[in-house]
């Protein structure tokens, strides 16, 4: 259980750590492009995602870069091959994590991809140089074969001074401790032209360079990389092997990522400033130290063009690790967007920022703070306030008892219930209200609160009886009140509920009353607006309705439906019709199928647009009057022609409307048909099923000027043909031609003869 418990404390301080160098990241990409904390997490997600990285490799690397978007150098450098053609060589405008120089190399790449991971997770516990530099041995000894580690930090002088190392012993790190700026050596070298160098022939080396090491022959082959801390490189990390040979390209590119890792450690090494001039940092300190608040000297870092863009720590007290993770000691030297959370370092920039401007205090709303304490958890509610002091700022956490959380949690409350309480002593005539409630009525808390009596009085005149005699009731018999009541206030009428109590003394007599007003307002109109919506609905409920009854009504009169087939001219005629929706028959579909005087037949199947009373009454029109047209001698084209014209100068006409008229001549069993805009007549003849090619014609009420053709089609006996309307055949977002198949297809599979086939076929 113990060992459980030590693995989970481990696991949960190895994230607390992560956590805290993305959170550093983010702020650094908040304060260099003034964005919020969620748009800097997703620019941290979205970089380490195009440069093969995880968050935490790119928190790092954007940690290192003072740009933090200044894509650091990924060219060619000196002693680097020229990159195979066609093979990538890492990604455009960042140094690749993973870089597989060769398609032959995949694993290798994916091995080194999660190198970097563990690597950029252990760089979290690193805590000095001289820990960095066992800890990249730890990880170069088996990826590339590191035998030990120097890392150099460039002198003001221009020299080098050792800052860290492991696998040589404490004799050589001694005598190379401090390095004169010399000509030949390599580090420098890289420092000057930030370009890595690669040693690999010792031989050939030695005469150009002044090798470190006693023999030098001790490590035969060396790696000289810039670690850019900012804009500059003044950190140089040496990777020394006892095997000579070149590094293979995926080793040097695993080598340059490492780099680029470490910048963001090591520039947090980095940081610590001078003394500040005067003494002041230092006595500061000391008064930090005898108080136990937690507290921080703020100092303001500012641009060549004077902006501040950051602010250091020059002075802590040990209570602020409370709140910031720290020690107090660990904190001096370090930036605050370093020390705090993203999202509480913005907006506390902005208030120190403010406090610098102006030199008025800075207090920042109260905020939820986790900490663990003997192995719990405990939440605490801190707020931040920031004062000016000679030129930089005091920045003290208040932490809020239990009383003041209580406090806030009832405002809080209030707020967003949109509630007050109010009490009333009934002995001394002691009024007292929430500000809440002094908003609710709209009054000024200067004028104080209303006594109960007079409590009626700020109702409207028609409801103040009512809640007068509900608060005597009150006052005199102590019954409970609950009554809603109108107010009129500035902002307009206002509905409210008031709900109240009485606490009575020893003798059972009201001597204080409790309770609260609450705005219903807002719900009083959402309720109000909800009636009138459900009476328009009913309303509009009727109308169709009856609407509905009138057209179908309508259409029963004007357009049977023959309960048997027709038998015009020697063929037999069956009518079927089928709504497409449950319920609503009433529609501008229509057919027609007579006989006429000179023995011919006529048949018409038409459609007009829309549904209800307008689509029935346009049904109508063009049902009589394509069939008078026909009988009085017109052909199909010129019944097609005139119904256009007649469609497009009726007042009130519904618009268009599709239509196919067919002639059959008994003599010579001749169908003559044409079309306006309709799907073409289905031929089933021997057990096969074709429609008939269509004519020129095109919707009626479409054109002034539309051009209809006629088409001939000789019938034999056992022919069916079959005419409809587009309904049939739509069934969005299908393709009307999967719809003329289906139905082909199911005409061919339920051809039969006796009655009532075509119900049959149409339903199926």
């Amino acid at each position: 259980v113990v060992a459980r418990q030590r693995a989970e404390m481990d696991r949960l301080r190895d994230l607390a750590a992560a956590s805290a160098v993305v959170e550093r990241a983010k702020g650094a990409v908040m304060a260099l492009t003034g964005c919020s904390a969620q748009a800097a997490a997703e620019t941290l997600a979205q970089r380490a995602e195009a440069a093969g990285r995880t968050v935490l490799e790119e928190s790092w690397v954007t940690l290192g870069d003072s740009g933090a978007f200044g894509p650091p150098h990924t060219g060619p450098t000196a002693g680097d091959p020229p990159p195979a053609a066609g093979k990538p060589g890492g990604t455009p405008g960042r140094a690749s994590v993973a870089t597989c120089p060769d398609a032959s190399e995949p694993a290798a790449a994916d091995g080194a991809s999660a190198s970097l991971a563990r690597l950029a997770r252990d760089l979290v516990h690193v805590g000095t140089p001289q820990d960095l530099a066992r800890c990249l041995l730890e990880h170069l000894a088996p990826d590339a074969g590191a035998d030990a580690v120097m890392l150099y930090a460039r002198l003001p002088a221009g020299g080098l001074d050792l800052i860290g190392h492991a696998g040589i012993d404490k004799t050589l790190a001694a005598q190379w401790h401090r390095v004169p700026p010399l000509n030949g050596m390599a580090p420098l070298d890289v420092l000057r032209d930030r370009r890595p160098r690669w040693l690999e022939d010792i031989e050939r080396d030695r005469e150009r360079y002044l090798l470190i090491g006693d023999p030098p022959e001790r490590w035969r082959s060396r790696a000289w990389l810039p670690v850019a801390t900012g804009d500059a490189a003044d950190v140089c990390l040496g990777v020394l092997r006892r095997d000579g040979g070149p590094f293979p390209p995926a080793t040097r590119e695993h080598l340059k990522a490492v780099a680029l890792l470490c910048a963001g450690r090591l520039r947090t090494f980095g940081t610590r400033p001078e003394p500040a001039a005067g003494g002041t940092a230092d006595a500061v300190q000391r008064v930090l130290d005898a108080l136990p608040v937690a507290a921080m000297l703020l100092t303001p870092l500012r641009t060549s063009s004077g902006a501040v863009h950051d602010y250091r720590i020059d002075a802590a007290t040990e209570q602020a690790a409370d709140v910031v993770g720290r020690g107090g000691g660990e904190l001096i030297g370090r930036r605050l967007t370093e020390c705090l959370p993203a999202a509480e370092s913005a907006a506390l920039c902005r208030g120190c920022l403010h406090t610098l401007l102006t030199g008025k205090p800075y207090e920042g709303p109260p905020f939820a703070h986790q900490k663990v304490v003997g192995g719990v958890a405990e939440l605490s509610t801190y707020s931040v306030r920031v004062a000016a002091l000679d030129g930089g700022l005091v920045l003290t956490w208040i932490r809020h008892d239990s009383s003041d959380r209580q406090e806030q949690r009832l405002a809080d409350l209030q707020r967003l219930g949109n509630l007050g309480w109010a009490t009333w002593n009934l002995s001394t005539h002691v009024a007292t209200w929430s500000s809440q409630v002094f908003a609710i009525f709209g009054r000024n808390p200067a004028r104080g609160p209303v006594r109960l009596t007079d409590l009626p009085g700020l109702a409207l005149p028609d409801e103040a009886p009512a809640l007068d005699r509900a608060v005597r009731a009150l006052i005199g018999e102590g019954r409970p009140l609950d009554l809603p009541f109108r107010t009129r206030t500035p902002a307009g009428v206002r509905h409210l509920r008031f709900v109240a109590e009485a606490v009575t003394g020893i003798d059972g007599t009201p001597v204080e009353v409790l309770g609260f007003v609450q705005d219903l307002t807002a719900r009083r109109r959402a309720e109000l607006a909800l009636v009138e919506s459900e009476r328009a609905m009913l309303t509009q409920h009727d109308v169709l309705r009856a609407e509905r009854t009138l057209a179908a009504r309508l259409q029963d009169a004007l357009l049977p439906l023959p309960r048997r087939p027709l038998e015009p001219a020697g063929l037999r005629v069956e009518v079927a019709y089928l709504p497409a929706q449950s319920g609503v028959n009433v529609g501008g579909d229509w057919f027609s199928a007579i006989e006429l005087p000179d023995g011919d037949a006529l048949f018409v199947v038409g459609d007009v647009a829309g549904h209800g009373v307008d689509a029935v009454a346009t049904m109508a029109q063009l049902r009589f009057t394509a069939k008078g047209m026909v009988i009085t001698g017109s052909s199909l084209t010129g019944a097609l022609a005139r119904l256009n014209t007649l469609l497009l100068h009726s007042r009130g006409s519904h618009g268009t409307a599709s239509m196919v008229m067919a002639r059959y001549q008994p003599a010579g069993r001749r169908l003559l048909w044409a079309q306006a805009g309709h799907p073409p007549p289905l031929l089933l003849r021997g057990g096969r099923a074709r429609y008939l090619d269509r004519p020129s014609g095109i919707l009626l009420g479409a054109t002034a000027s539309p051009v209809f053709r006629e088409a001939e089609c000789r019938l034999r006996p056992g022919d069916r043909i079959i005419l409809y309307t587009d309904g049939l055949v739509e069934r969005p977002p299908e393709s009307i031609d999967r719809g003329l198949e289906r139905l082909a297809e199911a005409a061919v599979a339920h051809h039969v003869e006796e009655s009532g086939s075509l119900g049959t076929l149409l339903a199926a």
